[in-house]
């Protein structure tokens, strides 16, 4: 979900040539393979995008429905899946048109929404990531305090603070990029309209905004990843002196839905972005990006519905009302 992004810097770059056509519009590159291929890869994305907004969208309703899950643990949950429903659909759409078309052609304007969409979701799913492993910690070590800590009130704050800080976060510097200019080739050897490619095709550069770029993507992902890892580090403390073996049974279980998502999420980050310098191939970027931006939404209902019964019987009354109307 992070990026490195690049402001042009007047003192160390040069004008462009002149000769230079400017570009008004980006070719996707996607998966270069054949016809066939591309129609499969089209089923797969389409089902993928399918299964992911019908589980997401089935817990928000679940948890919306439910008035017994309107407690702060099921509120950051139903956040994150509302998040995942519009995070998926900032690119796989304009994935699936590219199976189908020929040009492959994403606009000017079009590449930049998509780039400040996706990233802006991306980073608010790390802060949202973080404030749910803070959540459990409050209720696991301090659980006679944590209905006077984690309050309706602090919950709709912590919430709206991840959504407003997320939009935020790389605001300046993406404006900033759209502003460059970029000559010569329009390909981008991407799924998505990453920055990456997007420094290749500029006509100037300036190392040192990239810097700046990696220190802002450094802090989202190490410093929430860092703040989680400390987070669950006291929480099995905690759960391993408890003397009870089935509230450590429960303890493990409610954690164990959480740690699963962000090791599928920090761990396809972590293939980009760690080691930036190892210079990861076009092909590496395309599935550590696709994992991140479609497997991990995928997977995330199932997660945390599997061994919950809360949200199990919530699940089971939605369907059952939808049923009864059906009939």
């Amino acid at each position: 979900c992070l990026l490195t992004l690049q402001v042009i810097d007047p003192m160390n770059v040069s004008e462009p040539d002149s000769s230079f056509a400017f570009v008004r519009e980006f070719i996707l590159l996607g998966f270069s393979c054949e016809w066939k291929i591309q129609i499969l890869l089209f089923s797969l994305f389409l089902t993928t995008y399918a299964l992911t907004i019908t589980g997401n969208g089935a817990i928000v309703c679940a948890l919306c429905c439910d008035r017994r899950l309107h407690i702060p643990m099921y509120m950051f949950l139903g956040n994150f899946s509302f998040l995942e429903i519009w995070y998926v659909s900032s690119t796989t759409p304009k994935m699936l048109i590219n199976f189908l078309s020929d040009k492959k052609t994403i606009s000017f304007v079009g590449c930049f929404l998509q780039f400040y969409f996706f990233f802006s979701l991306g980073t608010t799913e790390c802060l949202l990531l973080a404030v749910m492993a803070f959540d459990r910690y409050l209720a696991i070590c301090r659980p006679l305090h944590y209905p006077n800590l984690m309050t309706g009130h602090l919950c709709t704050k912590l919430v709206m603070t991840c959504w407003a800080c997320g939009f935020l976060w790389f605001l300046i510097p993406i404006v900033l990029i759209s502003q460059m200019s970029f000559c010569g080739s329009n390909i981008i050897d991407h799924v998505v309209c990453d920055p990456g490619p997007l420094f290749a095709l500029a006509c100037v550069s300036a190392p040192a905004t990239q810097l700046l770029c990696y220190t802002l993507s450094s802090l989202v992902i190490f410093g929430n990843f860092l703040f989680i890892l400390g987070s669950y580090t006291l929480v099995l403390t905690a759960v391993l002196r408890m003397p009870s073996a089935t509230g450590r049974h429960k303890a493990f279980s409610t954690c164990g839905s959480h740690l699963a998502v962000v090791s599928l999420f920090y761990g396809s980050l972590m293939v980009m972005y760690v080691s930036p310098g190892l210079g990861h191939s076009a092909a590496m970027q395309k599935v550590a990006t696709l994992f991140y931006a479609m497997v991990t939404p995928l997977f995330n209902p199932f997660i945390y519905s599997f061994r919950n019964k809360e949200i199990k019987a919530a699940l089971r009354k939605v369907l059952g009302y939808i049923l009864r109307h059906i009939r």
